[in-house]
């Protein structure tokens, strides 16, 4: 199949003049479905249509719009073939007959259909040409819908991707709350600028609720103790602690899995592809780093250098897919890739600047751990549980040695297994042996249903297709951007608003701003430039390098891990409250020039862009 780009609605409304309709046209439902002849899966969802218009009746209309099998001469015959119906009427019986007279499509089926609409006996060249074109038509429609698989069904216009069973179509064109809840999610979720949504709004909240007089109960919320006893022995931190030394080792966790899969299988896989962005994210962590010591050299606030080095990949990142097609797709990639280096970056920075005393029996006993893990990993033990048993383990072990517990997420997430791509079409061809086989048992005698063997030989195809990197970054990675960063928003962001607050810090205000907004852009274009130069990476054609610069000003938006680094740099509050408010202003102001940089750039470099990508050619990828 094509590999097509995803989208939730259908492209086109129906139109009884060029769709195949059944039911009224003021019906309160309207089900598409976008399938092949020739594809035993809308074969088997037939049956489940039959059903769902039996229940519903003239409350649903039916459409059928044809999407051949790609490679399959005999699915695209047969669909040419019922377009030559002259009535609706000839057409559904065709269109049932073809689905259903045999166990898959056969020549056959298509000299039977051929003789019921006249054609056996050869048709004229406008009837040919007209069936081809109405097909096509409907497979550019699928294409701009975003169709991947056959079938694929549209309710009222939203792709529906829940299973095909009669209930489940059922609750899905009533609406049920489940089903209104569930789509919602996930229009939200798929909506690109979302984590940074949500977690602005968190910001927001957290900075209006401390600035009310709600204030001192809010922050008294945060610093609840809560812990455990065992045996005598108990372990207490406080609820901010545990969000930001629990929580967001979860977080990081993520950012690893997503760093490795980046550098194995990912856009990075190739040194000249991941020289790039890692040299822009270095350059983007030093020189902020010098900016702020050449303005604060010295001193107790000398120790926030680490808080410009960071870029927030959420708030960036959503803005520049607002922006839409003005940024090039590779200049996201390049972004999105700085970003994740650059958090690793700032985790070490916390681990070797800014934990407390080692001690050396615990940090011992993590190295012992990790130790575990890569044996584990070496061993090929592709089970999640011993991974997840070990990282608490590390996790405990690095908290008690004075390191920050944070960097055990990373570590865990360098020794979770990512294979090398399994030979798909074996272990496809498995599953449709098994499953064939199974259907073959459907209405035997004291059978309800495939198998336990059977259903076990499925998991472990599942488990082979999909690494245990994967698998936990499909689970985890939404966990973390709509939930443990918004938390830890709302734990961190807030922060009294008054004159008293900047009142004698405005150097260190200004060693943030000049950090995040001048030395981000600046350390990006150095480092990237010296890279190219030195031949070590080549810059994609896809964007230019005022297109650079600009992202490298989107990439002062420094938000959480500057946040999370201010904390820890900062041991005296009033000076953490000057931080966060240098965080914030700068952060502002990185967007808007960000925006207003890319806005320019994007005007001289666009028809180049589009230029380019219609010709097919390429650069090097990112």
């Amino acid at each position: 199949m094509s590999d097509i780009s995803g989208a939730n609605w259908l492209d086109r409304e129906v139109d009884a003049a060029s769709d195949h309709v059944l039911g009224p046209p003021g019906a309160d439902i309207t089900l598409v479905e976008y399938g092949s002849y020739a594809c035993p899966y809308c074969r088997a969802a037939n049956e489940r249509i039959a059903e769902v218009r039996d229940q519903f009746g003239d409350r649903l209309r039916y459409v059928f719009r044809h999407r051949p099998l790609t490679g399959n001469d005999l699915a695209r015959r047969a669909a040419e073939l019922v377009e030559l119906a002259d009535t609706p009427a000839r057409f559904w019986d065709a269109h049932v007959k073809l689905m259903t007279r045999s166990g898959t499509l056969t020549e056959e089926d298509l000299q039977v259909v051929a003789r019921d609409l006249g054609a056996d006996d050869g048709i004229s060249e406008d009837a040919a040409l007209a069936a081809k074109a109405r097909v096509e038509a409907d497979e550019a429609s699928s294409r701009a819908s975003g169709v991947r698989i056959t079938p694929t069904f549209f309710i009222n216009s939203r792709r529906y991707d829940g299973p095909w069973d009669e209930s489940s179509l059922s609750d899905a064109m009533l609406g049920t709350l489940g089903h209104r809840v569930r789509s919602a999610a996930l229009d939200f979720a798929s909506w690109g600028p979302s984590a940074g949504t949500l977690l602005l709004l968190a910001t927001v909240l957290a900075i209006a609720l401390t600035n009310s007089a709600a204030g001192p109960a809010f922050d008294a919320f945060w610093e609840q103790d809560f812990g455990f006893a065992l045996d005598g022995s108990s372990f207490h931190m406080s609820l901010r602690h545990w969000i930001n030394d629990g929580l967001l080792t979860f977080f990081f966790l993520v950012v690893g899995l997503e760093i490795k899969r980046e550098f194995t299988v990912g856009h990075l896989a190739g040194w000249r592809s991941a020289a790039l962005p890692v040299a822009g994210a270095v350059g983007g962590m030093v020189v902020p780093a010098l900016l702020y010591l050449l303005v604060i050299p010295s001193g107790p606030w000398a120790r926030g250098w680490g808080v410009p080095m960071s870029t927030d990949t959420a708030f960036a990142v959503a803005l520049i897919v607002m922006m839409g097609r003005r940024v090039p797709v590779a200049l996201r990639i390049f972004l999105t890739a700085a970003a994740i280096v650059d958090d690793i970056g700032a985790i070490l920075a916390v681990a070797i600047f800014y934990s407390g005393e080692l001690h050396a029996v615990y940090f011992g006993l993590a190295l012992a751990v990790v130790v575990l893990l890569a044996l584990l990993n070496r061993s090929r033990i592709y089970v999640l549980t011993p991974y997840a048993v070990l990282g608490v383990l590390l996790w405990a072990c690095i908290l008690a040695s004075g390191l920050h517990p944070t960097l055990a997420g990373v570590v865990l997430a360098l020794f979770i297994p990512t294979r090398a791509p399994p030979n798909l079409k074996a272990l496809m061809t498995q599953a449709e042996v098994i499953i064939s086989s199974e259907a073959q048992h459907d209405r035997e005698v004291l059978r309800h249903g495939p198998s336990t063997p059977a259903l076990r030989a499925l998991d472990a195809i599942h488990d082979r297709i999909e690494s245990p990197a994967d698998r936990l970054l499909r689970h985890a990675g939404s966990r973390s951007s709509y939930l443990v960063l918004p938390l830890f928003a709302l734990a961190n962001a807030g922060v009294v608003l008054s004159i008293a607050t900047i009142g004698g810090r405005e150097p260190l205000m200004l060693a943030v701003v000049i950090g995040l907004v001048v030395g981000k852009p600046l350390g990006f274009l150095l480092a990237c430039g010296a890279a190219v130069m030195a031949g070590l990476a080549t810059k994609p054609n896809e964007y230019s390098w005022a297109q650079l610069g600009a992202a490298g000003v989107l990439a002062g938006i420094g938000f959480t891990m500057s946040l999370f680094i201010a904390g820890q740099a900062f041991p005296l509050q009033a000076d953490f409250e000057a931080a966060k408010i240098a965080v914030f202003m700068a952060s502002l102001l990185a967007s808007i020039l960000g925006i207003a940089a890319l806005w320019v750039a994007g005007r001289g470099s666009g028809a180049r862009t589009e230029d380019f990508a219609r010709s097919g050619a390429r650069g090097s990828a990112v």
